[in-house]
């Protein structure tokens, strides 16, 4: 196998993540669907479970975190063919706020 044809092989095979296609995957997904995935599932869980024995405020923040970005993601993304507005924008504005400041007390103010 030459490299002309590897690198069609692996571009064929990483064409589902692109930009594109993500963004349409993410607009067309509900949080039910996001929430019920086992991976997903099994992903946050083992994480938890982690940073819980651990004691690691730094895991649990950062799986707040993403937890918080796919839901805000999920309601400020415009749906496709509609124009990002002020409107749109505010979930996005006022999310970033809440996760920003939570981790900013749990990470500067709150101490142990």
């Amino acid at each position: 196998m030459d490299n002309q044809q590897l690198a069609e092989k692996a571009t064929e095979a990483l064409r589902p993540f692109e930009t594109a296609n993500l963004m349409n995957t993410i607009q067309h997904l509900t949080l039910k669907q996001i929430f019920t995935h086992p991976a997903f599932l099994v992903v946050v869980t083992a994480i938890f479970f982690f940073g819980v024995v651990k004691r690691s405020k730094t895991v649990l923040l950062t799986l707040f975190t993403l937890i918080a970005f796919i839901v805000i993601v999920r309601f400020s993304i415009p749906a496709p063919g509609e124009e990002l507005s002020l409107k749109s924008l505010l979930p996005f504005i006022s999310g970033g706020l809440v996760i920003g400041g939570v981790i900013i007390y749990f990470s500067l103010i709150k101490s142990d």
